[in-house]
């Protein structure tokens, strides 16, 4: 393939992603790219004129010009609404990311990115789905980011139960839900609203399409026994290098490599036959901390952090380490390798330290993820948090708004 090919190749593969609103995922030079909110990570769900943050790290260091677009979709992610940009943001958008700072005092060089939403330029006037796109100088998609813009015009309950049938009975959870639309008038509801649930935050399982089962007055109800099924999972393994020298019960070695410091983590040894056994986590999310700094965005520093896993070599599967921290990604870059030397499984990925929740995933040779034959097992008892965002199109709308939105979380699972 010549380099035209290529570039064109290149521009069809982006304009693909961009109408389909499918993340793309950023070059190695990118990283630990965050939504914040009161200085948090958060998962992407905000309310209609909510302040938040999007944050990055560019590694390359060199105060490079960054832009970014915002473009409003349908429920299901398949194309970008019917309206014009002017109707849903309130001025201008492809601006240019005008805060960034650089490191400080760290090995690792990297500009640090900070773009606040709403700002003076423009506004998003309406709720649903948006692509938030960071462009170069060149108007190249460097990554692209999903948020859901929502309204509370509906009260919406959850209610997390046991699996009904017994072959998962151990292993799955079970999501309940209500929605309650008071004296508001919704259209043919049972046909125009639609429900997304996520587990944990995770675009990965979650769950979509879900129609109500039956309604009561003005009240929608969702009690299914398998449609709104998630595995369990286990609790998440977690990476403390706040203090970036310093060994811990999750590092057992630090070492001062090339210019950056390598961190080793304990050997994981997969849980599947094991009991279940509480271990407190963050759900898979992740706080980037220097524990002696006063400002841990731009001087806490990177160190390669090697994964191992002892477990036999799958020919016919991939493993993966996944979080939010790289967005649950399945990429070459956090794809583990079999040491035949070693008898394990391993992987250096670049990270910053602070503390940061991962797990394994495995997927079969064309990327789908076997979640019944997880690494570490499915338990119904295991702690996760659930989100339902609620999403409403009426007869002649020409976009799907978020008219409701409930969380909640499993330790309150009932039988």
């Amino acid at each position: 393939m010549n380099k035209i090919s290529y570039i064109i190749c290149l521009l069809f593969c982006q304009i693909v992603l961009a109408q389909s609103g499918i993340e793309q995922e950023p070059p190695f030079n990118i990283k630990t790219i965050s939504f914040v909110q009161n200085r948090n990570n958060v998962v992407p769900y905000f309310k209609l004129g909510e302040v938040f943050e999007l944050q990055f790290d560019d590694l390359y260091g060199d105060e490079a010009d960054y832009y970014y677009t915002i473009t409003q979709f349908n429920y299901d992610w398949s194309a970008p609404t019917d309206l014009a940009k002017v109707e849903y943001l309130n001025g201008m958008d492809n601006q240019r990311i005008i805060t960034y700072e650089n490191s400080f005092n760290t090995l690792q060089l990297y500009s640090h990115y900070t773009q606040v939403f709403p700002n003076r330029f423009n506004q998003i006037t309406k709720s649903g789905n948006y692509l938030i796109s960071v462009l170069n100088d060149e108007s190249e998609v460097v990554f692209s980011r999903r948020v859901v813009i929502y309204e509370e015009q509906v009260s919406v309950g959850l209610l997390v139960r046991r699996a009904r049938d017994f072959d998962s009975i151990n292993e799955k959870q079970n999501i309940e839900m209500t929605i309650n639309y008071g004296d508001r008038t919704l259209q043919n509801p049972i046909q125009n609203v639609k429900v997304t649930i996520f587990q944990n935050g995770n675009w990965e399982n979650s769950i979509s399409n879900v129609k109500p089962q039956y309604t009561i007055g003005s009240e929608l109800i969702y009690r299914y026994n398998k449609e709104t099924q998630f595995w369990g999972g286990n609790e998440t393994y977690t990476i403390d290098n706040k203090i970036i020298r310093a060994t811990n019960n999750t590092v057992a070695q630090v070492t001062s490599g090339d210019n950056i410091y390598n961190t080793y983590l304990y050997v994981n040894t997969p849980r599947r036959t094991h009991p279940y056994t509480y271990f407190p986590d963050i759900n898979g999310n992740f706080f980037i901390q220097n524990a002696n700094s006063s400002n841990s965005q731009i001087q806490a520093d990177y160190s390669w952090v090697y994964f191992a896993l002892n477990t036999p070599n799958m020919l016919d599967k991939n493993i993966y380490i996944v979080g939010m921290f790289n967005n649950y990604a399945l990429t070459e870059e956090f794809k583990m390798e079999f040491n035949k030397n070693s008898g394990l499984y391993e992987k250096a990925i670049l990270l910053k330290q602070g503390f940061t929740n991962y797990q394994y995933v495995v997927t079969d040779k064309s990327g789908k993820i076997d979640y019944a034959n997880t690494i570490d097992g499915n338990f119904f008892q295991t702690e996760n948090n659930y989100t339902a965002i609620v999403y409403y199109k009426g007869n002649n709308e020409r976009y799907d708004r978020v008219i409701g939105i409930a969380n909640t979380n499993s330790e309150v699972i009932r039988n």
